[in-house]
């Protein structure tokens, strides 16, 4: 039998949203999104870097590629208004305890990337710095900005060859895309049912495509 909710459930506080930073629907739905780091420059030539989740990515014609997100680092949103530029970079699953890092290596007088174990290296398109260690890295220009919510197009992919097939590493399991899942909560109970993320990508079963 579903349920409807188009109010907070009172089982969600609003003094808990408000420390995580998330609405309720977040954890009464605990949609999977793709966890990624946006780098750029701060004004003094430091590295920034933002580990961010909750975006959503859009193909619209034949060189549109667009990724929409409410970016979280306040350098981070400074950086993308002043240079119009920052780089998506997606980490495998090896490395995001050092991505997890920049959020605590987020001083002024700091070079982010460099201080959570990582490897920055210039972007080929745009005036951003990318991480290398990340298997893929896409350069991307500014759209636009409203209320904390910004547009990016990209302009430019770089990806580690390994993860072109499943030959290869790929681009899915443990050497491929990690998923952010926010705390799955009953919405009656409000009990969180624990995740052991964060989350991977593998294989289904085969399903039939017909739109007959």
């Amino acid at each position: 039998m579903k349920k409807e909710f188009s109010a907070r459930p009172e089982t969600i506080t609003e003094e808990y949203c408000k420390a995580c930073g998330c609405s309720w629907q977040a954890f009464v739905t605990a949609m999977p999104s793709l966890l990624f780091v946006v780098t750029g420059w701060k004004k003094n030539g430091k590295e920034n870097a933002c580990l961010q989740s909750w975006a959503s990515f859009v193909g619209d014609g034949a060189d549109d590629f667009v990724c929409v997100m409410r970016l979280c680092g306040r350098h981070a949103q400074k950086s993308l208004k002043r240079t119009k530029a920052c780089v998506l970079n997606f980490p495998s699953n090896d490395i995001l305890d050092r991505c997890s890092k920049t959020i605590g290596n987020n001083q002024w007088e700091t070079d982010e990337i460099t201080a959570s174990g990582l490897t920055a290296e210039k972007a080929t398109k745009v005036n951003a710095p990318r991480i290398k260690e990340c298997f893929l890295n896409i350069e991307c220009e500014l759209l636009w900005r409203h209320k904390g919510w910004v547009a990016v197009k990209a302009v430019n992919i770089c990806m580690d060859s390994d993860c072109f097939d499943g030959d290869g590493l790929g681009r899915y399991g443990k050497a491929g895309y990690v998923f952010n899942i926010d705390q799955p909560t009953h919405p009656e109970t409000g009990v969180i049912t624990p995740f052991p993320g964060p989350a991977i990508i593998v294989p289904g079963d085969p399903v039939e495509w017909n739109a007959k």
